[in-house]
């Protein structure tokens, strides 16, 4: 190895030295089960089913990557990410690693209509020595494929007790107990189980022996010894033995091509794909843009919000502290922690997460998204991206707070940095697109083609400068392609309202925080001060009515207040285009802000919120030069 290729090999395994397993160990004092396997296969349904939904989520140490933990009878029982094999290649299969080498127990949740790609996986954990029982999930799905698999021969050559179940429905789910108690170790290849044994000297479990072998540098570096250069030959080996199981325990598989099939193409082919996105997208709209944000919130925010939990506290705290007291405005004000917070949370964020994930989990169950992630992956390399990076770039549509949380699931850092930049500079949210929407419609089509070609240069023009500044490379795309089929209700709602839950839960404190730091500037006149600092630049370089630069501050509070303060300004159609411009790339909303700080840090959340400013009113200025 070149003195520079060692260097990289350190800088890569310092990078990592900060996964800390004592965060799992100093818990598994009880025993610990631990679910395993693929992207999609299940795991969630069978940890509810154990954890009763009495569970914790942390991130794990290090990470932005979520450690899902709850407890069954004696046991503390933890939902891994998913993952293809044990190894150290992103954050996910670094975290579900440290889980599994510190199990007791491993469920291996399998899709017995992908037997031939989650194999590969339980062999990984049968050489590691772990006690193990495999959950063959979707048999509903292998008897509508018309595929036989013979369970109990596929028993004898793992060597572990396999358990059909269709966790959808919950049947197999009476064997759980018994499959834990029967949970044992599998046939291993007896040469590869003396190798690994003759290890144990140097390096203290099978697992980690195993790891070693395969190249793990973290693992090797934890025990002082050279990373072994095998993993090609263990991989090809495994496959192989992979291979050989599949062709003695599947009996019989129908060729009949199905509509599904034939759905599930088209939805990769650019040519077929971006017309079925445009049309899944504009669905999206309508319900979540359209519905939702407009139809339910406009009547849960004001009806509910401003016509009646707003009076009724802001009377009831009026009784205890003066409405003319500067307390009471921090309280109960037009932007009170108690008031505002409580509408902006309950009436107005709540419908639009839960319309959201709602989204999100039926193109998910449905098997389309990893289908669009991967037809859209070449395009979003270009800026530095995987497919991946579709969910939260869509989410942001609906609202870019709960988006850059979705930026945990990107694999880099790197890729979280382009996503994040990306939503707050250049994605409008569902409220903000109502009124851009509707001002737009009246302004005209040239307007509007200004104001779309502008927006979408910005956004691809970031995403190019990042790419090329910020050092590494995207991740490449490892993506399951499940069945398409019909979404499970019972499916999606568990997922919506888990991911609700949990979204509420984590943003609630930061929300409050936000509305707290824009009350005192309220009180202390840091918002009027703003106000008439931005008038000469909202007149001179923008040539905008003076009245604009209070649409621009309140755009601060809130991104659609700002756009919908342009509501009641006398401008003309290339005025709105520049006010609409300039709204759009500004500063993202306080509550949008305060997430972007908790998920980047302080240092990169506030490059790039005043990145957003000095853009915005850049480019909205040389906008307004050209068309005005």
């Amino acid at each position: 190895m070149t003195d520079s290729g060692e260097e990289n090999r350190k800088k890569h395994v310092e990078k990592h030295i900060h996964f800390d397993s004592s965060f799992i160990e100093k818990e598994n004092r009880k025993g610990s089960i631990v679910l395993a396997g693929n992207p999609n296969v299940g795991k969630s349904l069978i940890f509810n089913e154990l954890s009763g939904m009495n569970v914790e989520v942390s991130n794990y140490p290090g990470t932005t990557v979520e450690v899902i933990k709850g407890n069954y009878r004696v046991y503390n029982v933890y939902d891994t990410p998913g993952i293809y094999g044990v190894s150290s290649f992103n954050d996910e299969e670094r975290v579900a690693r440290d889980v599994i080498l510190n199990a007791d127990i491993i469920i291996n949740v399998v899709d017995g209509v992908h037997l031939e790609r989650d194999l590969f996986l339980t062999q990984q954990l049968i050489d590691m020595g772990k006690r193990l029982v495999v959950l063959v999930n979707f048999m509903d799905e292998v008897k509508r494929h018309q595929i036989e698999i013979d369970l109990q021969r596929l028993s004898k050559f793992l060597g572990v007790p396999v358990i059909p179940i269709i966790a959808i429905e919950k049947i197999g789910f009476d064997r759980l107990d018994e499959a834990i108690a029967e949970a044992c170790e599998g046939t291993q290849r007896e040469e590869t189980h003396t190798i690994l044994h003759s290890m144990l000297k140097m390096v203290g479990t099978q697992a980690e022996a195993l790891l070693i072998m395969e190249g793990d540098e973290y693992i090797s570096q934890k025990h002082a010894v050279e990373p072994g250069n095998h993993r090609d030959e263990i991989y090809i080996e495994r496959r192989n033995r992979v291979n050989y199981i599949i062709s003695q325990i599947i009996k019989d598989v129908s060729t009949k091509k199905r509509f599904t099939d034939l759905l599930s193409r088209w939805t990769i082919r650019p040519i077929t794909g971006i017309p079925i996105f445009i049309f899944t997208l504009y669905l999206s709209y309508l319900f979540v843009g359209k519905f939702v944000a407009q139809d339910v919130v406009s009547f849960t925010e004001v009806q509910i919000g401003h016509n009646h939990w707003e009076p009724w506290i802001r009377s009831l705290i009026t009784e205890y502290i003066p409405a003319a007291s500067w307390w009471n405005n921090i309280l109960v004000g037009d932007f009170g922690i108690i008031t505002m917070t409580t509408t902006y949370l309950l009436f107005l964020l709540l419908p639009l997460v839960i319309a959201f994930y709602a989204s999100l989990s039926l193109m998910e169950d449905s098997g389309y998204l990893p289908r669009l992630a991967t037809m859209v992956d070449s395009t979003l390399n270009k800026i530095g991206l995987n497919g991946r990076a579709i969910i939260p770039l869509i989410l942001g549509f609906g609202c870019v707070t709960s988006a850059t949380i979705t930026t945990r699931l990107l694999s880099s850092e790197r890729e979280k940095t382009i996503a994040t930049a990306l939503l707050q500079f250049a994605i409008p949210c569902s409220a903000q697109i109502a009124v851009i929407a509707a001002l737009l419609a009246g302004a005209g089509f040239l307007p509007m083609l200004v104001y779309t070609i502008t927006i979408l240069s910005v956004l691809i023009a970031i995403g190019t400068i990042l790419n090329k500044t910020l050092k590494g490379e995207s991740t490449p795309l490892l993506l399951d392609l499940p069945p398409m089929r019909l979404p499970r209700i019972n499916n999606v709602m568990r997922k919506t309202m888990f991911r609700s839950y949990n979204f509420m839960k984590e943003a609630s404190g930061w929300f409050f925080v936000g509305a707290l730091a824009v009350g005192l500037a309220q009180s202390t006149g840091v918002l009027e001060f703003l106000t008439r600092g931005l008038k000469p630049l909202t007149t001179g370089w923008l040539q905008l009515p003076a009245e604009a630069a209070t649409a621009f501050v309140m755009g601060v509070v809130r991104r659609d207040f700002g756009a919908a303060g342009l509501y009641h300004l006398s401008l003309s159609p290339m005025q709105i285009t520049v006010a609409l411009v300039t709204i759009t790339l500004f500063v993202p909303c306080i509550a949008s802000l305060m997430v972007m700080m908790k998920e980047r840090g302080l240092k990169e959340g506030f490059i790039i919120w005043i990145g957003t400013w000095i853009v915005a009113f850049a480019i909205g200025g040389i906008v307004s030069h050209i068309v005005l």
